[in-house]
């Protein structure tokens, strides 16, 4: 735990794609008198202060990030290098925000949340949609008993890849490479994440997985995934890459009643089966996409300053994993998975 005030902590940001690059505007914001270090893999043309304000400094070593005794870290390099940047860090006393997916790959999952469990260190992961205020709604809505018992989920996203990230080609992206953890199904687990974290621990999976489009790239573009949950119920997920228009979207699907959230005009609305009505419960409003990433990492720095447990554990994290995984799996087999 950081036993000092938070604005004066020592941090580490590894990697500076856009999200690290997000990450590392945040922490400045949050805490203006912070020391911040950049540790991403290779030297960049921009690569200096005037480039990174927020930066005090950029190395390109493990070693020369040490030296600078970081007090907290959060991992926003891409996903197929998260658990080896991550043990790293936790051998070392490092609290971690790690960035959605946990991995691209199970291998030493586990032993990177045994070890943060083990010296009581914070790990988190980096489902920011778990701080979006309209979708906190749904999910109070949900547990006060509004719509009885759920039957069922119906959720879609989907957006076209070259509008994720207009400032930069999206081949030279994450989200466009296998070997980087790309993919629809790593990229926009934060449908499964909320799924679960909705209706309850994931039972089975089926999922029909494939490339649609004339995108340059060697992953997959669109999923369509069932889910059965241990609790009961089912779920119906879409995701993709190719919609021009941006949306996002969930339904759920009660005994009393419907509650439906979209994510784009920040609204929920609910159906009551005994009034045969519809009623806006948190009407839309503007909002600020920045505001979840902000809040996420507010909410990171106090666990680690309290020892409080992150909405988002490495737990978490790892079953999501397990979730994403098995939709390739199923779509590969063409059958069932059961977890």
């Amino acid at each position: 735990m950081m036993n000092k005030s938070q604005n004066t902590v020592k941090a580490l940001v590894v990697g500076l794609g856009s999200i690290g690059k997000r990450h590392l505007n945040n922490l400045r914001a949050l805490l203006p008198q912070a020391d911040i270090t950049v540790w991403r893999q290779h030297t960049r043309p921009d690569d200096d202060r005037t480039s990174y304000p927020n930066a005090n400094r950029i190395v390109y070593s493990f070693k020369d990030a040490m030296a600078y005794r970081p007090e907290v870290a959060i991992i926003a390099n891409p996903a197929a290098f998260h658990i080896e940047t991550g043990l790293k860090l936790a051998q070392e006393g490092i609290p971690l925000l790690i960035e959605k997916p946990f991995s691209n790959q199970l291998d030493d999952v586990e032993e990177l949340i045994h070890l943060s469990a083990s010296r009581g260190q914070t790990l988190m992961i980096g489902y920011h949609l778990r701080f979006h205020p309209s979708l906190v709604c749904l999910k109070e809505t949900l547990e006060n008993g509004k719509i009885g018992k759920v039957l069922s989920v119906i959720a879609e996203v989907g957006q076209y890849l070259p509008d994720w990230r207009p400032d930069t080609a999206y081949t030279q992206n994450v989200s466009a490479q296998a070997r980087l953890g790309g993919g629809v199904v790593l990229e926009l687990s934060h449908e499964l994440d909320y799924a679960r974290w909705l209706m309850g621990e994931v039972q089975a999976v089926s999922a029909q997985v494939g490339k649609l489009s004339d995108l340059t790239m060697d992953v997959e573009d669109s999923a369509d995934i069932h889910l059965r949950f241990a609790q009961g119920g089912s779920g119906n997920i879409h995701l993709d890459m190719l919609q021009r228009a941006l949306t996002r979207t969930c339904k759920l699907i009660g005994t009393d009643g419907t509650l439906t959230w979209d994510g784009i005009s920040n609204s929920v609305r609910f159906y009551s089966a005994s009034d045969h009505a519809w009623q806006d419960i948190f009407p839309a409003r503007p909002m600020d996409r920045n505001d979840m990433y902000r809040q996420e990492i507010r909410h990171f720095l106090e666990c680690v300053q309290t020892g409080a447990r992150p909405v988002v554990t490495g737990e978490d994290g790892l079953q999501v994993l397990k979730v994403a995984l098995a939709v390739k799996e199923s779509a590969r087999l063409q059958r069932t998975i059961f977890l």
